[in-house]
């Protein structure tokens, strides 16, 4: 791969990073969601420049899954979603901003520590690609454990899934079948989630857990 070729793979991965930790800054859901779009265009932007570059066609199929799931499809339902349920639309953070964005470099951090001692065989992109993976997949952990909103929860385990792919387009010769899989995981996921989402206002009148397990200390 050319320096270009290798400038720009690095520099989309990286983007697709920032926007993990400007799902964590987020205080509104409507936000959140827009900030999760941007996250999966730059992943669908990674994959079709690795498509390219890397000479591997089936990977613009995944570009297209990405860009019409992640960045169309499922960004509306949410919206869709948090409107028709009336949801409070603040995020109530378990954690401060400053202490979460300071754990998100902490796992950052981490993930590289992890990542490049047992890759050393491998080339200089696919290293940096699965660190950046690895960032991206626990910032989503980090999201779904500091909030307390369901939808945001929601966000940040659909967030995992983007490091998943992002990990996938950038380790060469990587079969389709594996990127279809996990699409179609997502889209079965969503639905449950959608479901559950659903049912959880159905019965408790809000998404937000906290209020949701002081029910469940009531009913004790």
């Amino acid at each position: 791969m050319s320096d270009l070729g290798y400038d720009a793979a690095h520099m989309l991965g990286a983007v697709v990073l920032l926007m993990s930790f400007a799902l964590l800054y987020q205080r509104r859901l409507f936000s959140l969601l827009n900030v999760f779009t941007l996250q999966a265009l730059a992943l669908t932007a990674t994959a079709a420049w690795q498509a390219y570059s890397h000479g591997e066609p089936h990977l613009y199929i995944t570009a297209l899954l990405t860009l019409v799931l992640k960045a169309i499809l499922i960004p509306v339902a949410l919206h869709r979603i948090v409107v028709k349920m009336k949801i409070h639309r603040t995020i109530e953070p378990a954690l401060g901003i400053g202490l979460t964005m300071v754990a998100g470099v902490s796992l950052v951090t981490l993930s590289i520590l992890l990542v490049l001692p047992v890759t050393a065989d491998a080339t200089a992109l696919t290293r940096e690609n699965l660190a950046l993976s690895l960032s991206v997949v626990l910032l989503g952990l980090l999201m779904m454990i500091s909030r307390r909103n369901a939808v945001s929860q929601v966000v940040g385990f659909m967030s995992i899934e983007n490091g998943l792919i992002l990990a996938a387009v950038g380790a060469a010769g990587m079969p389709l079948v594996v990127e279809m899989s996990v699409a179609f995981s997502v889209m079965v996921a969503f639905i449950i989630f959608g479901i559950f989402l659903f049912h959880i206002r159905e019965r408790f009148d809000t998404l937000d857990m906290q209020k949701i397990e002081s029910f469940r200390g009531e009913s004790d």
